[in-house]
């Protein structure tokens, strides 16, 4: 650690380090990599090429690299030299060298050989060894097995404690039951806002009124009830209608004999 000092106050001349030298790889650029898919198609020796990693590689008639698979050469560099062609006897496919002959060398073998019928196997080999008293001997000098400690349960900050996701999970289950409830509120408030309770004096108003409708009613069905013979049609449809308009009228008279009378704007 730098100690404090009034020399250090004063900002030192940056020196920049010195510029390493440029990387060049040992290995050539023209080589193929090691185990590459990338291979021409047209060359003889398809799929995998280089296996082995080896620098100077056993070419075969084609080359394994395409003669423009770049942005290509200068113009003018395709057009054929008419004084390179192949020559008899030159090329590798229809050469009349034969390749130089070695004579074929066996690996050595690792198994161990078999034993010839003269080798006889020993017999008769016996061990003073007591193996009880050995076995008993190396258990009473061996140390005792050590059994892992067990940890103190009881000791641990959160023992006997209601974890924190338990309560977590009851507080949100809570807030979920109130927001319920609220919205159960909320919906009953609604509906009593659409309800309003009926006064005495406007009971009375619509018990005359419907009085005198179900006495015009009455009227109108009287009139009819005292002809003799009800023959058309029309006449059996007016005194259906006057008879359900009667019933009508009765219950609705009946339903304002009610202490308590509300009505439901929403309807």
């Amino acid at each position: 650690m730098q100690q404090e000092s009034i020399y250090n106050l004063i900002p030192k001349e940056y020196v920049p380090p010195p510029k390493e030298p440029m990387y060049r790889s040992q290995f050539p650029a023209t080589l193929p990599p090691t185990s590459s898919t990338f291979n021409n198609k047209t060359t003889s020796r398809p799929k995998v090429n280089n296996l082995n990693g080896d620098f100077q590689l056993n070419k075969g008639p084609h080359t394994h690299k395409g003669a423009s698979s770049s942005l290509g050469r200068p113009k003018g560099s395709y057009k054929p030299d008419a004084t390179l062609f192949r020559m008899k006897n030159t090329g590798t496919m229809g050469s009349n060298q034969l390749p130089e002959v070695k004579p074929y060398k066996y690996e050595a073998s690792v198994k161990e050989p078999v034993p010839k019928k003269d080798e006889k196997p020993i017999h008769g080999l016996k061990s003073n060894k007591n193996f009880i008293v050995a076995n008993a001997v190396e258990n009473i000098l061996s140390a005792p097995k050590q059994l892992p400690e067990e940890k103190a349960w009881t000791e641990k900050r959160d023992f006997g404690k209601v974890p924190d996701y338990l309560t977590n999970m009851k507080q949100s289950i809570q807030n979920e039951y109130e927001i319920i409830r609220n919205m159960h509120l909320s919906e009953a408030d609604e509906q009593d806002k659409q309800k309003y309770l009926m006064t005495g004096e406007e009971i009375q108003q619509l018990k005359q009124g419907l009085k005198k409708k179900w006495e015009a009613v009455n009227k109108e069905y009287q009139s009819i009830t005292h002809i003799k013979q009800i023959d058309t049609v029309g006449l059996k449809r007016k005194k259906e209608k006057c008879e359900y308009e009667l019933a009508q009228l009765e219950k609705d008279m009946a339903k304002l004999d009610k202490n308590y009378i509300f009505v439901d704007t929403q309807k």
